[in-house]
């Protein structure tokens, strides 16, 4: 009979608040140990292009998550709650720091066309060098240009501007503070100063009183009464700030030296490399974000990851398996299984959300090339794996140019699965190394807080103190040569693909001019009311 191990003396809290879930992580500090508690909540679509969250909703199960997650940890002495959040959130509040909108997230697309006319204009790319932020409707930068042009009397209502962190922190600590990790991905902060960029402020309309304070990621604020009366933790307990969940993902992996490329494949997804500070010149296609004062990521994410499968079994396949998420998965995963690497010649262009890295046009719509009557249901759903995985490997090859890649670390609940490793491998053309501490961004904000608490010296002797289980071990995934070959072969017929699609529009640009005009056809419609009036 298998007998649960009792919690450590002392733990740690890896607070981990995402899209559609919180996770809260207790890592045992005198033994390796494990608790996980997972809360989730829905993505709305209020409008198309729209993608928002209730705040009330991310607060209440960050509250829950840490009082159930507290509750298992029994007589464990906490030392501290460190935490991460989903970038690029934008949320206003009003002076008695209410919520005035809706979480505006990373996915929602309402400012494409603000972005798509600031990111051909050489202040778009001034400050893409200056923000480290690409120009795109995920960007704070781009939402307020929104807000400002559509929401005139809602903006200026608005006394306080926040992303998803700021909010959590507030309601932790009472305080409004932000941290340099998660400032940095606004689009708004100066990354050779860490100060709110006065360039970006002006074009937004937006002041710095009414933006938070930037800290440390490991500076520290206390926990506030009423949230430790609910929780069950003492007042005042230490919260460390932390970071972006980008790159705390990449602390969480373990890619944190020259040549490893941390990789993460959620709801979206993202590759990232870890350097001491941010590039002199940004390629156009990357990113670049603080872990901490002395280490930056510079990477790519994509909008389309898990997603755009979970999309293929819910309109290919729906309610396979039973109605839970994860019985359709793996009922995705085992069709898509039974078809051949490649897909018979299909292709996905997973663009269904505005999409990211590397080209940053939201405007890309996704489609699927080379369809023919052969193709079943299990080749469109192993087509759209294909597709993310060949997208990421796109990103991939960018960083390729900054640092040959050495070693690919990964992290998601992808990667439980044995197609996703194979999959994404062959496309990469690396070999992929899933780390065995599968907390990803939690245990990031977990090592970071260590250091902030003073219990590590820095951040991988942080990782050596959070050691995980026996049982967690990492799991290397070596590409099939034939697979990357067919992944390389697919990748050199997009664009011959391409090109046939475009000699299908200049087809139906060529349409015959007896069809009529549109003016024609409403002035038929008239005559037609006409005679019926008649």
């Amino acid at each position: 009979m298998n007998v649960e191990p009792p919690p450590p003396a002392t733990v740690i809290l890896g607070l981990d608040v995402g899209t559609t879930g919180t996770k809260v992580v207790a890592f045992g500090l005198d033994r390796p140990w494990r608790q996980v508690t997972i809360r989730e909540y829905p993505l709305l679509e209020p409008e198309p292009d729209q993608q928002t969250q209730d705040p009330e909703v991310i607060l209440a199960a960050v509250a829950d998550a840490l009082t159930t997650c507290v509750e298992a940890c029994g007589d464990a002495e906490v030392v501290g709650i460190a935490v991460s959040a989903a970038m690029h959130g934008l949320v206003g509040l009003d002076a008695h720091r209410r919520p005035l909108t809706p979480l505006i997230t990373w996915a929602d697309a309402r400012a494409s066309e603000e972005a798509r006319s600031l990111r051909v204009d050489a202040l778009g790319r001034r400050l893409h060098q200056r923000t480290g932020t690409p120009i795109h409707p995920m960007s704070p930068l781009t939402k307020l240009l929104w807000m400002a042009r559509h929401e005139p009397a809602l903006a200026a209502d608005v006394r306080w501007w926040l992303g998803m962190k700021e909010l959590v922190l507030l309601e932790l600590t009472g305080e409004l503070v932000s941290e340099l990790s998660s400032a940095s991905g606004s689009g708004l902060l100066e990354l050779a100063t860490g100060r709110w960029d006065p360039t970006a402020l002006e074009l937004v309309g937006v002041s710095s009183d009414q933006l938070p304070e930037v800290a440390a990621p490991t500076a520290i604020r206390p926990l506030a009464a009423g949230v430790a009366e609910r929780t069950g933790l003492p007042a005042g307990l230490p919260v460390v700030l932390g970071g972006a969940d980008g790159p705390l993902g990449n602390l969480g992996t373990g890619a944190v030296r020259a040549g490893q490329v941390g990789l993460s494949l959620g709801t979206s997804g993202a590759a990232r490399a870890v350097v001491p500070a941010p590039p002199t010149e940004l390629d156009e296609a990357l990113f670049c974000y603080a872990l901490t004062e002395d280490a930056y990521v510079v990477g790519g994410a994509v909008s389309n990851g898990g997603i755009v499968v979970r999309w293929a079994g819910d309109v290919l396949a729906p309610g396979v398996d039973g109605d839970r998420p994860e019985g359709q998965d793996r009922a995705l995963l085992e069709l898509a299984a039974t078809v051949p690497p490649g897909s018979d010649g299909l292709v996905m262009l997973p663009y269904l959300l505005s999409e990211r890295a590397p080209l940053w046009d939201p405007d890309l719509p996704g489609a699927f090339l080379g369809l023919r009557r052969g193709h079943t249901r299990a080749h469109l759903i192993r087509a759209a794996i294909e597709g993310v995985s060949l997208q990421l490997s796109t990103i991939v090859d960018q960083l390729e140019r900054l640092e040959p890649v050495t070693e690919v670390r990964v992290t998601g609940g992808a990667f439980r699965s044995t197609l996703w490793r194979e999959v994404l491998a062959g496309a990469l053309g690396h070999p992929i190394t899933v780390a065995g501490q599968a907390e990803g961004s939690a245990l990031g904000a977990a090592a970071l807080g260590l250091v902030g608490l003073g219990r590590a010296d820095d951040l991988p002797a942080a990782l050596v103190a959070l050691a995980p289980p026996d049982h967690a071990v990492d799991e290397t995934t070596v590409p099939d040569p034939a697979m990357v070959a067919t992944y390389d072969r697919t990748r050199l017929a997009i664009p011959s693909m391409l090109d046939q699609l475009g000699a299908v529009a200049r087809l139906f640009d060529a349409a015959p001019p007896h069809r009529g005009t549109p003016t024609h056809h409403r002035a038929s419609r008239s005559g037609t009311d006409a005679s019926r009036r008649a």
